[in-house]
């Protein structure tokens, strides 16, 4: 089995892949708004001693054909560690079909395109990036440390290279302050970018989050209220969006532009239903 030291994290879409943690925390970990490794210092694994778990795994589930390498911002590993740890992946597992890592902007950008070709032809597949706001005022009130514009171009020069983007935003990160710039300035943003993938979650604070002076809460219904104005914003070509995460008060999913007027008929139903909670967040489950 591969050694793992907790706490480790993996998007949902990756439940079925095998897991193998590269890295120690996140090498940025300065986020307001996650608690996902806080208290935990970013170290990297020795590579002598990953290569051979590899191998070792391998003669486990020599049938694996999707593999997840943790922890956060595993792109932001050097050109020459990533390469090789691909082309053992791909020498130990003859099924393999595609790794998958988180990334962010910055890390992205380190690498030229062809760099990038290569992890691709290596079989390195979906990156899952952390976009959170088209606000640079937000992004900064967050401590996210990105650039808007560097995020956008990020993903276009990753997709073209032919990988794959799984784009997240947050609703409610700018508070109630700044909710109509957060969703007027993600919609543009995500126009410009294109993902081919986009999950929309919902950030209620939860212990180990420290948000900025001033920030309030979206009620539930400033939360729906908020992710209906973002997609009637979006002038998508061809992307997957899903808002069915347990955070969002309303599950959704569906194909942009193709289904865009249907999710905006069931977030207006919604929002004049009565059902949300317009003086707090109503349900909100522990969740990262």
């Amino acid at each position: 089995m591969p050694k793992y030291e907790e706490p480790l994290f993996r998007p949902p879409a990756e439940a079925g892949s095998l897991i193998f943690q590269v890295a120690r925390g996140c090498p940025h970990n300065t986020c307001r708004f996650c608690g996902m490794y806080k208290g935990v210092r970013y170290a990297l694994r020795d590579p002598e001693e990953t290569l051979a778990e590899f191998a070792h795994t391998a003669g486990l589930y020599p049938e694996a054909r999707r593999i997840f390498l943790a922890d956060g911002d595993v792109m932001q590993l050097p050109f020459a560690t990533l390469e090789a740890y691909l082309t053992a992946l791909n020498s130990f597992f003859p099924r393999l079909n595609r790794v998958n890592v988180y990334a962010n902007g910055s890390s992205i950008l380190a690498k030229n395109a062809e760099q990038l070709a290569e992890l691709r032809r290596l079989k390195l597949n979906t990156l899952y990036l952390g976009f959170e706001s088209g606000s640079q005022k937000v992004l900064d009130l967050v401590s996210k440390g990105e650039k808007v514009d560097a995020m956008v171009d990020a993903v276009r020069l990753a997709q073209k290279c032919g990988l794959r983007a799984s784009v997240m935003i947050l609703l409610g990160l700018g508070g109630k302050i700044y909710s109509a710039e957060h969703a007027r300035l993600t919609a543009a943003a995500l126009n410009r970018m294109q993902p081919r993938l986009l999950s929309a979650l919902r950030f209620v604070e939860v212990p180990g989050t420290v948000m900025f002076d001033g920030f309030e809460t979206l009620s539930e219904y400033e939360a729906v209220s908020e992710l209906r104005d973002i997609v009637a914003g979006l002038e998508m070509t061809k992307t997957v969006f899903r808002a069915n995460h347990t955070s969002n008060p309303v599950p959704l999913e569906g194909r942009l532009p193709h289904n865009k007027a249907e999710l905006l008929r069931t977030l207006g139903s919604q929002l004049e239903s009565g059902d949300l909670d317009k003086n707090g967040p109503g349900f909100t489950p522990l969740f990262l």
